[in-house]
């Protein structure tokens, strides 16, 4: 995961902001991992890069954008987009954007806990560096996408697997 060098000066970067519960998550991580599989450059295809945050003081959007705001400062050399949410408020506005309702979450990790595809929950805390991966990593490593009983949404999960499959062939969907 750390062969994406866009990982790295995340890592190196993100811990100077002091957010609360900062972890690199997502697909800039797995998908680092399926390019090395795949023989990609390990940053081939990734669309973003993740940042997960927990911050309960505060669940205004205007605290959120001034971290984002100071996300984007902190990055503005990389040619990279990154995307920054707190996790204390996605239940704010998730059905909105997405017509289902969301839990309120009490950390950043139960964020990544959520994600449609089990073996996709992985962060990296940025403080310790220690990997998350509540599910191991053995599906991810052999490609094996199953549904996440803890997000069962069948049909996005299908529309999610199937993207995913189509630009790694070798995956493998598990219904």
């Amino acid at each position: 995961m750390l062969e994406n060098p866009f990982n790295g000066e995340l890592l190196r970067r993100l811990p100077r902001l002091n957010l609360n519960e900062c972890h690199l998550t997502a697909g800039c991580l797995f998908q680092t991992l399926w390019n090395r599989t795949s023989g990609k450059a390990p940053e081939w295809g990734i669309k973003d890069y993740d940042i997960f945050y927990f911050d309960d003081a505060d669940l205004s959007w205007e605290a959120e954008d001034r971290v984002i705001q100071r996300v984007a400062e902190a990055t503005k050399d990389l040619p990279i987009t990154v995307e920054i949410r707190n996790q204390a408020r996605v239940h704010l506005w998730y059905s909105q954007r997405f017509g289902s309702d969301y839990p309120r979450l009490t950390s950043a990790r139960a964020g990544i806990d959520l994600y449609l595809i089990s073996c996709t929950c992985v962060g990296i805390d940025v403080e310790s560096g220690d990997l998350y991966a509540p599910n191991g990593l053995h599906d991810l490593t052999v490609g094996r996408l199953r549904i996440n009983p803890l997000n069962a949404k069948p049909e996005l999960f299908r529309q999610k697997a199937e993207s995913y499959q189509r630009r790694w062939p070798w995956l493998r969907i598990l219904d």
